[in-house]
């Protein structure tokens, strides 16, 4: 029996920390759908979409010195001009583009206005290995292969689903083909989840991307959008693959929603195979960061 003695590489997981304060939109930004998002931003996500969370849960997890941090969407709340550069300026503090990744989330893709914006403000953190800027985008980390998706698309009023399209699908089952005969732990980031029980919040395609899953697998698969705690287990070539979302790194508990968390996954080689385990660190009395979970996935 062989003892791989490589240390367990350590991958952070944190998702839509809707960054406050949001700035005052000029009037003729208000057009559409962000009128009925700033009347809900003022009314109500303000109060439990906090700033001073963020920075907690942040810097507990900078006190976990992760080797790499993957930020699964949701930077910004209505995608107005003021919000991106607050929020690349937010992000360079979170670690710079080599140890973190970020993908694109619905309200980062809020509006047409804007739909480009949040490509051309972190293009050094969604930049795959080979520079190019687009999805699906593939970055090395130690024994990760990190496989970045896009369903963020501008959608109607109080919709807010996601679509990765049939250019996207196609690129990736390239991707995962070629991953395959490689001996890499593969992460998929997606913003939406591929399981989702209110329609005006799923993923439209994610019965393909499930089919191309089942066929090709991956180790692990991370999302947001829900802000809650989530583990979900989706059929893969060689056993179920787990799939993990984690509450606004923002949030405040409220309603159905649980206070701020992260993940960190500790990922080694396990003879032929991998293990991976799940700790979860969570926002608590007087605005300590402790651990309230932990599970071994593979």
């Amino acid at each position: 029996m062989t003892h791989n003695t490589m240390a367990p590489f350590t991958l952070a997981h944190l998702s839509d920390p809707h960054l406050a304060p949001l700035p005052k939109p000029r009037l003729v930004e208000l057009a559409g759908k962000r009128v009925l998002g700033y009347v809900n931003w003022t009314r109500n996500r303000h109060k439990y979409q906090r700033r001073e969370v963020l920075d907690a849960l942040v810097a507990d997890m900078k006190g976990q010195a992760p080797d790499h941090i993957a930020v699964t969407g949701d930077l910004v709340n209505l995608a107005l001009e003021a919000e991106f550069a607050p929020a690349r300026a937010w992000l360079d503090d979170v670690g710079p583009p080599d140890r973190v990744t970020t993908i694109p989330g619905n309200h980062d893709a809020y509006v047409r206005a804007t739909f480009h914006r949040f490509g051309e403000t972190f293009a050094p953190y969604l930049a795959g290995d080979d520079g190019s800027i687009g999805f699906p985008s593939v970055r090395r980390r130690g024994p990760l292969a990190l496989i970045s998706l896009s369903t963020a698309v501008p959608t109607l009023p109080l919709m807010a689903t996601g679509t990765l399209g049939r250019d996207q699908l196609a690129a990736l089952a390239e991707v995962l083909e070629r991953l395959a005969a490689e001996d890499v732990f593969r992460v998929l980031l997606v913003h939406h989840p591929l399981k989702s029980a209110a329609r005006q919040k799923r993923m439209t395609d994610s019965a393909d991307l499930l089919a191309l899953l089942k066929r090709h697998g991956v180790e692990l698969i991370l999302h947001g959008h829900d802000h809650i705690h989530s583990t979900m287990w989706f059929e893969g070539p060689n056993g179920n693959i787990p799939a993990i979302g984690v509450p606004s790194a923002s949030a405040l508990a409220h309603g159905r929603y649980p206070a701020a968390a992260y993940n960190l996954f500790t990922i080694e080689k396990d003879n032929a195979g991998w293990r991976c385990e799940q700790t979860v660190r969570a926002l608590g009395a007087g605005f300590q960061i402790g651990q309230i979970k932990q599970a071994r996935l593979i």
